[in-house]
């Protein structure tokens, strides 16, 4: 199929190209993936079920989701 590893880092050029060809100029992995992360959390995920689901290695990433969640409910 062409496509490099999603680890690579040219998987977000792949990707932005597959999404411009589908006429989603709006969309990329980046944004696709924060999108995941910001739903996750809303919807309950705790910070390590962030980590395992987005592969982060520390709670940083993770924090940001479940604080913007919490605040929204607020």
């Amino acid at each position: 199929m062409g496509m490099e590893p999603a680890a690579s880092p040219g998987f977000g050029n792949w990707f932005r190209k597959q999404c411009d060809a589908a006429g989603l100029n709006h969309c990329s992995a980046h944004g696709l993936r924060k999108a995941g992360a910001a739903l996750a959390a809303e919807n309950g995920a705790t910070e390590r079920q962030l980590m395992a689901i987005f592969g982060w290695s520390t709670m940083k990433e993770a924090s940001r989701y479940t604080r913007a969640a919490r605040q929204k409910v607020l």
